[in-house]
């Protein structure tokens, strides 16, 4: 699939955005990987096992094995909750914006400070919905000056591990539901 040919949401996520020194630049995928921390490594496993774990509870859905599915998903929510609260110490309040938009091929959000494009930026993105954080690199492909003195900067994912691209896509989606739901709830309210 083309990276052109995912799509983009309107959510605000947090991310870090840490522009590279002159003469820094993006490493090969081997070192890339080599490169991603631990903590967030162990985010992407983590979250890869939730996949798992949903298909194995929608199996335990009958009347009989109700209680044991609820117990199942408490405890893997107490495990999200507190993988979240581990992954935003890795967060730096110099680096922190919020996205605009994001999808697996792209994102945006507004600085105060412009960013030349074709310039590259080391990125941690911290998901909330699944519980996980991406490490990646991205080259500026937009800096847009806006009315408030601020710019709206855009950037194309350069170094992407496939796992974490899967995890941006499953985030992506389940903001899309969560719009359609609320959009299905306000006509449901408007109907009354």
């Amino acid at each position: 699939m083309n990276q052109d040919e995912y799509f983009s949401v309107h959510a605000g996520l947090t991310i870090n955005v840490e522009p590279l020194q002159p003469g820094e630049n993006v490493p090969d995928m081997l070192a890339f990987q080599q490169e991603i921390p631990p903590l967030f490594r162990i985010a992407s496993e983590c979250s890869s096992l939730d996949d798992g774990l949903e298909h194995s509870l929608s199996q335990l859905k009958k009347d009989e094995f109700k209680a044991l599915s609820n117990y199942l998903t408490a405890q893997n929510n107490k495990i999200n909750l507190l993988l979240s609260f581990v992954l935003a110490q890795q967060d730096n309040a110099e680096l922190r914006f919020t996205t605009h938009t994001f999808g697996a091929s792209q994102l945006s959000y507004f600085s105060p400070a412009a960013l030349a494009e074709g310039n590259e930026v080391k990125l941690k993105l911290f998901l909330d919905s699944p519980a996980a954080a991406v490490y990646a690199y991205a080259e500026v492909t937009q800096c847009q000056p806006q009315q408030d003195g601020s710019y709206e900067i855009a950037l194309k994912y350069v170094r992407l591990m496939e796992v974490d691209r899967d995890l941006l896509i499953r985030a992506a989606l389940y903001f899309q539901q969560k719009i359609l739901r609320q959009r299905a709830q306000l006509r449901s309210d408007n109907k009354s």
